[in-house]
């Protein structure tokens, strides 16, 4: 048995009726013969990998009444029937016949009393490809642990040995209540003294990092010290910690529990070209990327505010010698998005700048110290605030610190397979909360960048637009920097589009 760390659980804790804690992966694999069974080949690697993974066996045992973070314990009635799913397209099987599938699965919570995942085998594709969904709870694993996860479920080699029974794996009991309560005042006797150990920790090192020396003549100084802080000691420094709220947008608002999903890909190579035209990383090109997209967005629904935007950009903390890879590394960074600004050009140069700024938070802000934090947390007081949020629909009536969440994922950059079936593309299905209605999440695998973007089904209806406004962006970039393309683009992936009324009336 083992206690859910702080971060890990607020993953939980967040959940409500119209959000849920589960992050997604939609692969989409070649067949390699025309009579490829690829549920009955994701089934077998999946039975061989239980005694392997952990986070596919174990299930969730709660405190009584939310005292303390749940355990992990093996899940004693593990039932692969339950989740491993198989599902067909209906003709002809077209990219956004996909995402809505997609939609209605993220849209769904998870069965906290099983193991926190799901895998959803679909056939029908238009192109005769097939595609893996895989569902897990946040709670379980993160971004960098999920791509750990994919090189273990899939094979570098195309004639790789078919899964054997793989390793055995003993259950346990499930805990009492009264040995749950036992643990538990053990774990509240002890919090008191540990905060503040973390607490004195924390300041001192955000005060070295700012130039304060003195954190006591600081605090006499409230006004000064916060200064010092945002501005990393310096009058005239970047301003780091936002002083100011993030001006609305459309998808700033409570959410419902519906989604939509767009997907579209890119040349990384093209976009390294663009990095080397421009100067900076890939990571900048992607966010100014955004920053075009989103602008070309709100402009055609006349919604542009004259400030920027605003985003919080998640980063791993992982070193690669974690005892437990499955659980939650990530901090996070708060960056500008030049949506405000006309110029592609300028636009780079600015999220380039916005991106240096936000990555010396990671020296202010000590990121072991914000999880060590995390896990003093009470859960049944953050449980129901953020319930008592969503039912007060606060994020319609205050403006919000960001307005929406970019995440950019590094991949596996050698092909990966299933059972001789080669993986073409991993598109990334991300969380939407109260007041952040949009996410846009960037994988790359091989010389292809995956994007995917999830949406309120009521507050962003368009997606597919605005997923096409960020392809489009490239094609601008490349002009005005005057880079060659490495790769012509390619067309988009085929769409049936909505049905219109007369001819559901034509085909009745």
């Amino acid at each position: 048995m083992k206690q859910l760390s702080g971060l890990d659980a607020t993953f939980l804790y967040m959940e409500t009726p119209t959000t849920f804690g589960h992050v997604t992966g939609l692969m989409i694999f070649e067949r390699p013969s025309a009579d490829y069974d690829p549920f009955a080949a994701v089934y077998a690697k999946y039975a061989s990998l239980v005694g392997q993974l952990e986070p596919l066996r174990r299930r969730l045992v709660e405190v009584p009444f939310g005292l303390d973070h749940p355990y992990w314990v093996t899940d004693p009635k593990l039932d692969l029937d339950f989740h491993i799913r198989e599902i067909h397209l209906a003709n002809p099987g077209m990219v956004d016949q996909l995402a809505d599938q997609v939609s209605r699965i993220v849209g769904r919570p998870m069965d906290r009393t099983r193991p926190l995942w799901e895998v959803y085998v679909v056939d029908g594709l238009h192109s005769g490809r097939w595609a893996l969904l895989t569902k897990y709870h946040h709670a379980t694993i993160d971004g960098a642990a999920g791509q750990l996860m994919l090189k273990i479920l899939t094979d570098p080699d195309a004639d790789a040995p078919a899964p054997g029974s793989g390793p055995l794996w003993v259950t346990e009991p499930v805990p009492s209540t009264v040995e749950l309560l036992r643990r538990t005042a053990v774990q509240l006797a002890r919090n008191p003294f540990k905060a503040m150990r973390i607490q004195a920790r924390l300041v001192g090192k955000v005060a070295h990092a700012a130039g304060v020396n003195s954190v006591s003549g600081a605090a006499g100084q409230a006004g000064a010290a916060v200064k010092a802080v945002a501005r990393l000691g310096r009058p005239d420094g970047p301003r780091i910690f936002p002083t100011t709220q993030a001006p609305p947008t459309p998808w700033n608002k409570s959410i419902t529990s519906h989604r939509r999903f767009a997907m579209r890909t890119t040349s990384l190579a093209n976009v390294k070209a663009l990095k080397n035209a421009t100067g900076g990383t890939v990571n900048d090109i992607v966010m100014a990327i955004c920053a075009g997209g989103l602008r070309q967005y709100l402009l055609s629904h006349d919604a542009l505010p004259e400030r920027p935007l605003r985003a919080m950009v998640p980063v791993s903390t992982r070193t690669g010698d974690e005892d437990d890879p499955w659980t939650n590394r990530v901090s996070a960074l708060v960056a500008e998005l030049p949506t405000n600004c006309a110029d592609p050009l300028e636009r780079i140069a600015r999220c380039r700048e916005a991106m240096q700024n936000a990555k010396r938070t990671l020296d202010m802000v000590p990121a072991d110290e914000l999880v060590d934090l995390t896990q003093l947390s009470t859960p049944v007081l953050t449980t129901s605030a953020v319930r008592l949020a969503s039912r007060l629909r606060l994020a319609d009536r205050f403006a919000q610190p960001f307005n929406l969440v970019i995440s950019n994922v590094p991949g596996p950059r050698q092909p990966r397979y299933i059972a001789g079936a080669r993986l073409c593309h991993q598109f990334p299905v991300s969380i939407v909360t109260d007041g952040q209605g949009l996410n846009i999440t960037v994988v790359s695998y091989l010389d292809r960048l995956d994007f995917g973007f999830i949406a309120d089904r009521d507050l962003v209806p368009d997606v597919w637009d605005l997923a096409d406004m960020h392809i489009d962006e490239i094609g601008r970039l490349f002009e005005a920097s005057g880079a060659e393309w490495v790769q012509p683009p390619q067309p988009p992936h085929p769409r049936r589009g909505r049905v219109r009324r007369d001819q559901a009336d034509a085909i009745g």
